[in-house]
């Protein structure tokens, strides 16, 4: 036993040793180079750990009733009986039980078994190696199994602190869920609270300002009405000064128009051919110099605005002046008339007296008899206009004369750029609207017309992405009227006379512009009368020293290189301006003051009419004339003159075409059979048609 033990305690120190701690094969029999150098090996039988298994099982059941024996006694007896009963050839004859088979539940069992194995196991095995086999197998089981027992209590241990750990992180998780959502609770109440606290100061806030807000609005509407007020008072003061000034400026106007025609019968080479002798330079001058101030101060005024009342007194005072200066020469004509009067009576005294004395010394014989074969004059018509049109053509001409020269640095502009460049826009200003004139819709044609008077009436207006207005420069407001005129008159000799239906929207945009701007009107008659004197009607006597090319310009000839146009081009270009002449008369401006006459009506188309038939008539010109001032404006003459109108019809049936037949060649009358045709089917119907293209109530509403 005491070797036993010495042998456990050996091998403990053997594995507390260095060397122990090597790792030593269990099979280590089968390297034969290990027993090199042995005599006789012994070796060790497989089934010796079976065999000590029943060894050790027999001798714990021998030990169980005899457990109150002392071990010296208890000892021997089991050794010798293990070898005894253990035949030799049941290692061979039994098999071993499979070592992969022991439950942990037998653990505590084998222990004992070995403990009690330490001691039968000298007595069984002989030699000295399977001794130490056997003691090394039977500490490596125990070893292990110490270590398989101390593994499964450190898993459970283990296990039991991943328990604990998952259960005390489940309750902090919890804790920390509960405290986030208690603190998301408090957050929410403060925010409530805060909420509920901006709103109802918000309410307060939004009631103030209510408040603030309707004191503030009742504030601005007394402001308002009282600017409103204001407002309407300085309106109804402007309209008061624009009526004033718009009354002292046609007082001007009329006061500037007595004075041109006073000054006319001031002429001498005009009026007094027949008294040679009288002097009467000295008075021209001196009316001229007061038309010339009398200009020149509404020309000051325009540019001002409207003028004043010293301007009105100022140009009645000149008006006086020029009454007396034609009082004066009146006398002085009066007095050499009657003084050329005295001398004629004497001289006609004096031939009678040598006639008697002739008389008396002759015989009595017949008088001769007149031929009556001869052609006899005709009688009843004129050569030349009537007197009193022919001063208001000249008043047209020097007031278009005195628009020129108003305008003359515009004109002469060659040097400057800034004023080229103005008077560049300014004509484009002008000319552009009435381009667009046309009959495509009524809002089109109030544009148009809107442009021009804004235009006139110093407003800028956009021309090719330009704000252009008459202020930009001193003369801009008579060199637009001058080129607005002269766009119109051309606008009818070239589109009119190609489009008949054309005149009326050019006419009513003109005649609207007249009424409201009546300087533009004027200029237009000048240029109409130049280019056309049959719109007078003035037939131009050729003077002498005037040469063929300058006569057929006065006649209205277009004259080129020395070419003067064809007759056909010449008839359509007189006709166009006709045409839009006797458009103008009749018609309105619909937005305009329809209670104040018409700027240019039909008294003056009624005068051209009578003036006309009291003129000879001249071949193809005449009959296409009267053609085309009957076709437009015959039923608007209708209308107004009524009996007297159909009066003048049948006189031109009856009376005025036979004379037109006796001045026209075979080859001219074209003009002469449709005018003959036009005067048939108005008396027959009775009924003067309206014109084609005449614009109706209709069109203003597109």
């Amino acid at each position: 036993m005491e070797s036993w033990q010495l042998r456990f305690d050996t091998l403990e120190a053997l594995r507390l040793s260095s060397k122990g701690r090597l790792s030593y094969c269990s099979r280590w029999q089968e390297d034969e180079a290990a027993l090199e150098g042995c005599v006789a090996p012994v070796e060790l039988s497989p089934y010796c750990g079976w065999v000590l298994d029943s060894l050790s099982g027999q001798l714990a059941q021998e030990i169980t009733p005899s457990e109150t024996s002392t071990p010296k006694q208890s000892t021997p007896l089991p050794k010798r009986a293990s070898a005894e009963m253990i035949p030799p050839g049941s290692h061979r004859s039994s098999s071993p039980p499979s070592s992969t088979e022991p439950s942990e539940t037998k653990e505590n069992d084998h222990l004992s078994l070995l403990e009690i194995n330490q001691e039968v196991v000298p007595a069984v095995v002989s030699s000295k190696v399977a001794k130490v086999e056997g003691c090394i197998r039977m500490y490596e089981e125990l070893h292990r199994l110490k270590a398989k027992e101390r593994l499964r209590q450190r898993q459970e241990e283990q296990e039991q602190m991943v328990r604990a750990a998952y259960a005390q992180a489940s309750e902090q998780l919890k804790r920390f869920d509960e405290l986030r959502e208690l603190k998301r609770h408090q957050e929410f109440q403060e925010l409530q609270e805060v909420m509920e606290k901006s709103s109802k100061e918000a309410q307060g806030q939004q009631e103030k300002l209510k408040e603030e807000h309707r004191h503030r609005a009742k504030i601005l509407n007394l402001k308002l009405r009282e600017a409103e007020q204001q407002r309407q008072r300085q309106e109804e003061l402007e309209r008061l000064r624009k009526e004033e000034g718009q009354e002292r400026l046609r007082r001007l106007y009329s006061i500037q128009e007595e004075l041109l025609q006073l000054n006319q019968q001031i002429d001498p080479n005009y009026r007094h051919k027949d008294l040679p002798r009288i002097d009467l330079s000295a008075y021209s001058n001196r009316g001229n110099q007061i038309c010339g101030l009398v200009s020149g101060l509404i020309r000051t005024t325009s540019e001002r605005g409207f003028p004043s009342q010293a301007d009105v007194a100022s140009t009645e005072r000149a008006l006086q002046e020029m009454r007396g200066l034609i009082s004066s020469m009146q006398q002085e004509i009066t007095a050499a008339l009657e003084e050329k009067k005295r001398k004629d009576e004497e001289e006609k005294k004096q031939k009678q007296k040598e006639l008697e004395k002739k008389e008396q010394m002759k015989s009595q014989t017949p008088a001769p008899a007149q031929q009556s074969g001869g052609k006899q004059q005709k009688e009843g018509l004129q050569v030349k206009t009537e007197e009193s049109i022919m001063q208001w053509y000249q008043q047209l001409q020097d007031a278009a004369e005195q628009c020129v020269s108003a305008f003359s640095e515009i004109a002469n502009c060659k040097g400057n750029t800034e004023v080229r460049k103005i008077k560049t826009n300014l004509q484009k200003a002008a000319t552009i609207p009435v381009s667009q004139i046309s009959s495509i819709s009524g809002s089109k044609l109030r544009e148009v017309f809107d442009k021009i008077n804004n235009l006139l009436s110093g407003k800028p207006v956009q021309t090719e992405g330009q704000a252009v207005s008459v202020t930009q420069h001193p003369q801009g407001l008579e060199f637009v009227c001058y080129k607005l005129a002269e766009k119109f008159v051309k606008h009818g000799e070239g589109e009119v006379s190609f489009h008949h239906d054309s005149a009326f929207p050019i006419a009513v945009v003109l005649s609207g512009i007249w009424e409201l701007h009546p300087r533009v009107g004027d200029i237009f008659l000048a240029h109409l009368h130049k280019k056309c004197p049959y719109s007078v009607p003035f037939y131009p006597a050729r003077k002498e020293g005037t040469s063929m090319e300058e006569y057929q310009r006065m006649l209205g000839y277009e004259v080129r290189d020395s070419k003067v146009e064809e007759q056909d081009h010449f008839l359509k270009r007189m006709s166009g301006m006709i045409r839009l002449y006797a458009a103008i008369i009749q018609l309105r401006w619909p937005y305009g003051n329809k209670q104040g006459a018409h700027p240019h009506g039909l008294s003056y188309g009624w005068r051209w009419l009578a003036q006309m038939l009291n003129l000879e008539p001249l071949a193809d010109v005449t009959a296409m004339l009267l053609l085309d001032f009957l076709e437009v404006c015959g039923n608007a003459l209708m209308k107004q003159y009524g009996i007297q109108f159909w009066k003048t019809m049948f006189f031109i049936q009856k009376s005025y075409i036979p004379r037109i037949e006796a001045v026209t060649s075979s080859g001219q009358m074209g003009c002469l059979s449709r005018l003959k045709n036009f005067m048939q089917k108005c008396l027959q119907a009775e009924e003067v048609p309206l014109p084609k293209g005449i614009l109706t109530p209709s069109f203003w509403r597109t």
